[in-house]
């Protein structure tokens, strides 16, 4: 094959996976673009790509794939990059507003919405206007990725939810995974993965080379809250939410 096109999320929970492709002999075998979530998975579902590290709600929209890594964009329990942030207790809200560049997350919320929280009064808005500045009580939105950060002190209500998914089944989560569209030559799968798992095992060497942020403690969020090992117990979880949004 030419090279691997791949898209990978352009979000600081991405970084230990660049770090490991960039560090490693895959420049020369790879076209690699970073994007949103969104545009990564529409990259992949357009055949634009090979291999894209896509929200895995965007499973459902391709007619092939395969997961092609043991690793992910996971958590087990509260990731601190997800969330609904909230002016009332999510029970009360009336609007809940999704986040434009996620499929994953907005799926989760709709599925929490419907079977932890069962708001069934709840008017879920797909696009604009823009409530992440609104004052109203009864508002609510999604939002994902680095602009969260140092946001959860900003709104009386809070959820993450990689924390509300553990809370709802007991599971940790899967928001993104290593997904191909067609088949991949395996001795290049397993030059991937060692890449990956390179970028991984060298956090602290890539967290050196990031900024410090005020407000957000980017050391806990790549150590800790983040959970990059697509487990059994992941998988489990994977395919349980896409069974809950086809249940939608």
């Amino acid at each position: 094959m030419d090279k691997i096109r791949i898209s990978a999320v352009s979000y600081t929970n991405t970084k230990p996976f660049i770090y490991g492709l960039q560090h490693s002999g895959m420049p020369a075998k790879i076209e690699l673009s970073l994007d949103n979530p969104t545009d990564c998975a529409q990259k992949l579902i357009e055949d634009v790509v090979d291999i894209g590290l896509i929200p895995v709600a965007a499973i459902l929209s391709l007619p092939v794939w395969e997961i092609v890594s043991a690793y992910c964009i996971g958590s087990v329990g509260a990731v601190n990059s997800v969330f609904i942030f909230s002016n009332c207790d999510i029970r009360e809200a009336k609007v809940l507003q999704l986040d434009p560049q996620s499929r994953s997350s907005n799926n989760l919320a709709k599925v929490l919405v419907k079977n932890f929280w069962k708001s069934h009064h709840l008017t879920i808005i797909e696009q604009a206007p823009d409530y992440s500045q609104s004052t109203d009580p009864h508002t609510a939105f999604v939002q994902i990725g680095d602009r969260t950060f140092g946001k959860k002190e900003k709104y009386p209500f809070v959820y993450d939810l990689g924390a509300e998914w553990k809370n709802f089944t007991g599971l940790p989560f899967v928001f993104a995974a290593w997904v191909a569209n067609k088949p991949i030559p395996h001795e290049f799968m397993a030059e991937f993965n060692a890449a990956l798992k390179y970028g991984l095992e060298h956090r602290p060497e890539l967290l050196k080379e990031l900024p410090v942020l005020p407000n957000f403690d980017l050391e806990d969020y790549l150590m800790h809250k983040l959970d990059f090992e697509l487990t059994e117990d992941k998988k489990k979880a994977l395919y349980l939410f896409l069974d809950y949004i086809k249940a939608l």
